[in-house]
């Protein structure tokens, strides 16, 4: 079996099991992962996608997103802000964090495959690309990184939202584990990992943050 996200073959093992799914974990990244007989279909996560309720009025829904925000304004403000494009990738049903960033001044695309699947602007480059509470749902996420690798331009940043691995005896009782749709988990090393093989440099401004600037 190899990694879903390095694609390393044959570095995985059991990491734990619950009463639903059995997760490995791979030795070279770190990532831990659902075994791939208990991923859910693209109905399941389609259903459970339509539950949230995530809207542009919500106040506590843009406090939590100002999260990714804030640490992004100093990028913002050191380029002149209509120069500036992004691409908030995973957006959801109510693209809000696009909408926060607009107010910023920076030029926001929006991406989603189940709510906004349009494939054009997924042929550009960005300055700021933008993944909030989505990358945990990858089933392949060696694909979605690939892709941003393609999408964040020289001297841009990608800004990720998921909560991370701290390690076995915290993940057995973790309520994050437990939603059917998650099923790729980041740790500190994975982003490590990534930041060094791709040629970013990394930071950590919240425990469920990371900052990745293309060097």
């Amino acid at each position: 079996m190899s990694c879903p996200l390095c694609q390393s073959a044959n570095t995985s093992s059991h990491y734990h099991t619950d009463k639903k799914r059995e997760y490995l974990q791979c030795c070279e990244c770190d990532l831990v992962y659902v075994s791939p007989e208990f991923l859910p279909s693209k109905e399941t996560e389609k259903q459970e996608y339509d539950l949230h309720e995530n809207s542009f009025d919500d106040d506590g829904y843009r406090k939590f997103l100002g999260k990714v925000l804030t640490p992004l304004s100093p990028f913002i403000k050191a380029t002149k802000a209509p120069e500036l494009s992004g691409l908030d990738f995973g957006c959801g049903p109510a693209p809000v964090l696009a909408s926060m960033l607009s107010e910023e001044g920076v030029n926001m695309s929006i991406y989603d495959p189940f709510y906004a699947a349009s494939p054009q602007v997924l042929e550009q480059s960005y300055n700021i690309v933008t993944c909030t509470e989505a990358i945990e749902h990858f089933h392949s996420p060696h694909k979605e990184w690939a892709l941003f690798n393609k999408l964040v331009a020289p001297g841009g940043v990608l800004a990720i939202m998921t909560k991370r691995v701290l390690d076995k005896a915290r993940f057995a009782s973790w309520h994050y584990k437990n939603d059917i749709t998650h099923v790729s988990f980041f740790s500190k090393r994975t982003f490590q990992y990534l930041a060094q093989r791709d040629g970013y440099d990394v930071s950590f401004p919240a425990n469920d943050v990371v900052l990745m600037k293309k060097r």
